[in-house]
């Protein structure tokens, strides 16, 4: 096989800088996900809420990717399928959550959520920007970098949903984010899922 045997071999973590990197962004996602879903529950806003299981989801996997450095890619591809995963289960929870709001509409705070958004936005940006370098790694590695990509876009659906209520005075654009959010999830946890089975199915090299 082509990428067998350290040609064209995907990064896999093993960098003093990659490990520090992970360490912020793990401490900056902890730290949103209270920002976010306390926010998010004052506010009354599913988008937020959502959102903020993603900050905390992130960390718990952003932990595991920290873990598996160094290991060997059967643990490393065991990881990657974990996170994807447990990413099926939040879209499940925030799709679930959002069609039983649906029947019980709450308008949120228009001007909280588009705050929150932007903060965590920016909070993003600084994960995204600190893993450019390394978006083409492995299973475990590229499922960091998605990650923190799509939870950028995110929050921009965010801010455009707080506009949405803002304008309407209604939940709809909160709720109809949230499923768009749940979507993102699901694509996620897709390309985590048969990104790591393919590697989990290379023949192993020999040192």
């Amino acid at each position: 096989m082509a990428g067998c045997c350290g040609h064209n071999k995907n990064f896999d973590g093993m960098s003093a800088a990659y490990k520090r990197i992970l360490l912020w962004i793990i401490a900056i996602n902890a730290s949103m996900f209270f920002v976010e879903m306390s926010a998010g529950i004052s506010a009354q806003s599913q988008a937020l809420q959502a959102d903020a299981l993603d900050f905390l989801g992130d960390t718990f996997t952003y932990g595991l990717s920290l873990w598996v450095i160094g290991k060997s890619i059967a643990v490393r591809s065991n990881a990657a399928i974990f996170k994807g995963i447990s990413l099926f289960v939040i879209a499940a929870w925030v799709f679930g959550s959002t069609v039983y709001r649906i029947f019980v509409l709450n308008s949120p705070d228009a001007y909280t959520m588009g705050t929150i958004a932007m903060l965590a936005f920016v909070a993003n940006v600084v994960s995204v920007v600190l893993l450019r370098k390394y978006k083409d790694g492995d299973a475990n590695v590229r499922s960091v970098w998605l990650c923190s990509r799509n939870d950028a876009i995110g929050n921009l659906v965010v801010v455009a949903a707080a506009s949405g209520v803002w304008y309407t005075g209604t939940a709809w654009a909160d709720l109809a984010v949230a499923l768009i959010l749940a979507s993102l999830f699901f694509s996620s946890a897709w390309q985590i899922l048969r990104q790591a089975i393919a590697e989990k199915r290379q023949p192993v090299c020999a040192e």
